[in-house]
This record gives C-alpha cells, structure tokens and sequence, in this order.
C-alpha cells in the first residue's frame, strides 16, 4: 500500500522553488534585459513535472521579460537539480502575474470615485 504524502508538501518545495529562483535570477538575468524581476507565487503540478512562476517587473517590457525567463527557464531547472533533493524536478514556465497591475487599477478607480463622490 502507498503510503500518503505529507500534506503540505507541495506548498513547501513551491515555497523552495521560489526562493531558489529568485536568487538565480538575480545572479544570472541583467536587469538591463529584464527588468527588475519579483516572483509572486509558484504553483507546482501534483506530479511535481511542471511548475508555473508567477513574477512581475519594473523596467522592462514584461514580453521581454517573459522571453528571457522562459529562455532561460531550461538552466535554471539545471540548477534547480543540484539544489534540491527531491525525485522530479519540475520544469519552469514563467508568467505574468497581472494581479497587481489589477489592484492598483482597482485602487485607482477607488481613489477617483471618492474624489467624485465628495467633490
């Protein structure tokens, strides 16, 4: 009989898979390339075989960004397979993560229709 997995697990390696990847960032993409790169979130597959990284940038087009990350998406799974103990290492696909751009939209349109509402 399979014994379960540890809940949480998956919620751990993300957690790891992020921190890992936002130092090599840092260390291997040029900020003249890419902008300045945050990474919001990492959701890792059941199966552990794909990851999706959520990230954001200032200064950059985020289409550039997103092409730089993906293209180097392959090393940073080589990397990745040198930190990490665990049997699969996923592999990365970077994406945008709009929800901040959509908060301070949503802030903007508050702050404008308060400014209506009392002037």
């Amino acid at each position: 009989m399979k014994s379960a997995t540890k809940p949480g697990r998956g919620l751990r390696i993300a957690d790891q898979i992020q921190r890992d990847v936002a130092e090599m960032i840092q260390r291997e993409v040029p900020v003249q390339r890419a902008g300045l790169v945050t990474l919001t979130g990492v959701e890792v597959s059941p199966d552990y075989a794909h990851a999706k990284v959520y990230f954001t940038t200032i200064g950059a087009p985020v289409e550039a960004a997103q092409q730089i990350l993906n293209e180097k998406a392959g090393y940073f799974h080589s990397l990745l397979f040198k930190r990490l103990t665990i049997h699969t290492i996923p592999r990365l696909s970077f994406i945008h993560d709009e929800s901040v751009s959509r908060g301070i939209e949503i802030d903007r349109l508050i702050e404008q229709a308060n400014k209506n509402l009392s002037g």
